[in-house]
């Protein structure tokens, strides 16, 4: 190769790699414009963003899904997917160490109440709850809970004792806790015999049971047709079963008083239907006849199709009676519970019993008082055998005739707390036999030293256990 050729290739090869190392780093520098500003499809970056994407965008910047969802054994989780597909839910994430549970955001932001109940409808669906809002409490703080807007609420120690005219901080039935399960239905119908109910009252005229259309008026081959489109009025064998003594409608406050409505006070359930049965005059007396009549009309609307599944008796009195205890057989027998007073004479009803607390009745639970300081109330009968659980029943305020409301005390009080809280049961699993209601309700108690050997579940009623 002579020298000129030489040269030549010397040229072109050092041409050569200049063009590959400036190829190179043309490379490189595209690389990291790459890494920089990011490459898109050009259908993507033209296509405008759906309000799924930008809902799924909001949720995974917040992080806060919506709900807790336990799906029942056995469901799969293309149908949990399927599920939360159809309410344009997704599932944010799932708890490996609680098989089933699932935390679910609404794409839609609901409010979260109305998306557990949503899952809650579901077959699939065992529970489901909020993912509640917990914060670090100062000395000064109390925990959020739900309280309703009635304005004498802070009056009402049974369902939220803070310490109030003496009492004793937590002495109360954890009424607000359970509220955050349900706060009732109004599917669920408990009947008050009593002296009837003031069903125009403010409070209770929205929670007031109607007959509805579709079932037929009560007939009775004896006394005939009666338009019962208010309730039963045994004493008459009429339609109306308005309270003229009040006693009634006292009760029918605690179990049904109407909640959030910004008006005087709350029911254990804010929602419910109270079914008015009219056996007591002004006087306050009554015959067991027409206890027997009111309960038969009970267990007639039942088997109408009217799902009543409470009856609450505050009253009684030391007569046997086979008839009443009969009827009230027939009542469990139809899947009624039956609560009743255990009486204010101070006894123990396991030697002088009260009836009809203490009918040897399956479905029957006989109610105790306690006062705002957990203590059993200077009135209250007792028995260990015979009485089953005690409830908040001193000073308790509640609805009374004309739009007022006064504070009342008595084994009379603590019956309809009692009630209460199985219609709460029942709002939460509606298809709950009475035999496992009245197991519910009595497992779920607050033990108390000073009902030990009193009363035979040895605590107090609690709203929020008995919802579990």
């Amino acid at each position: 190769m002579n020298r000129n050729n030489f040269l030549i290739h010397l040229a072109l090869a050092i041409v050569l790699i200049l063009i590959a190392a400036f190829a190179g780093q043309l490379n490189r520098w595209r690389k990291d414009w790459k890494n920089r500003v990011g490459m898109f499809p050009v259908a993507q970056k033209k296509r405008p963003a759906t309000p799924t994407d930008m809902a799924l965008a909001e949720s995974q910047i917040s992080g806060r899904p919506e709900v807790l969802v336990k799906f029942k054994s056995g469901v799969s989780l293309q149908t949990i997917e399927e599920l939360t597909t159809r309410f344009h839910d997704r599932v944010e994430d799932r708890i490996e160490n609680a098989p089933g549970w699932e935390s679910i955001d609404d794409l839609d932001d609901a409010e979260a109440s109305r998306t557990v109940a949503q899952y809650l409808a579901l077959p699939e669906v065992e529970y489901a709850e909020p993912n509640f809002e917990i914060h670090i409490p100062d000395s000064t703080d109390t925990p959020l809970l739900p309280f309703p807007s009635d304005p004498r609420f802070e009056d009402q120690w049974a369902l939220a004792n803070s310490g109030q005219r003496g009492g004793t901080q937590g002495a109360d039935i954890s009424a607000m806790r359970a509220w955050a399960t349900t706060t009732g239905s109004d599917k669920v119908v408990v009947a008050v015999l009593d002296s009837g109910v003031d069903y125009t009252h403010e409070d209770l005229a929205p929670n007031m049971w109607k007959r509805p259309t579709n079932i037929a008026a009560y007939h009775d081959d004896e006394l005939g047709t009666i338009d019962d489109e208010d309730g039963f009025n045994a004493i008459e064998n009429a339609s109306d079963p308005m309270d003229q003594n009040g006693h009634g409608t006292h009760c029918a406050g605690i179990i049904g008083a109407e909640g959030g409505n910004d008006i005087g006070i709350t029911g254990v359930n804010w929602k419910v239907r109270i079914m008015p049965l009219k056996f007591m005059n002004a006087g306050g007396y009554g015959t067991t006849k027409d206890a027997v009549e009111a309960i038969n009309y009970v267990i007639n609307r039942k088997k109408a199709g009217v799902n009543v599944r409470v009856i609450s008796a505050s009253w009684g009195s030391t007569q046997k009676s086979r008839a009443l205890e009969d009827v009230i057989r027939k009542a469990y027998e139809n899947d009624i519970l039956f609560v009743a007073a255990a009486g204010n004479a101070s006894t123990n009803n396991d030697r002088s019993p009260h009836y009809p607390s203490s009918y040897n009745v399956p479905n029957v639970v006989s109610v105790a008082a306690l006062d705002r300081n957990d203590q059993l109330a200077k009135f209250s009968n007792y028995g260990v055998k015979s009485v089953a659980i005690a409830a908040p029943g001193k000073d308790i305020l509640s609805t009374w005739l004309g739009n007022q409301y006064e504070e009342k005390s008595g084994t009379s009080m603590a019956t309809p707390v009692v009630s209460g809280v199985a219609a709460l049961i029942v709002a939460e699993h509606p298809r709950i036999s009475v035999d496992d209601l009245k197991k519910r309700l009595l497992a779920a108690v607050d033990p108390l030293p000073v009902l030990q050997g009193k009363v035979a579940t040895g605590g107090r009623v609690n709203a929020a256990k008995a919802l579990q």
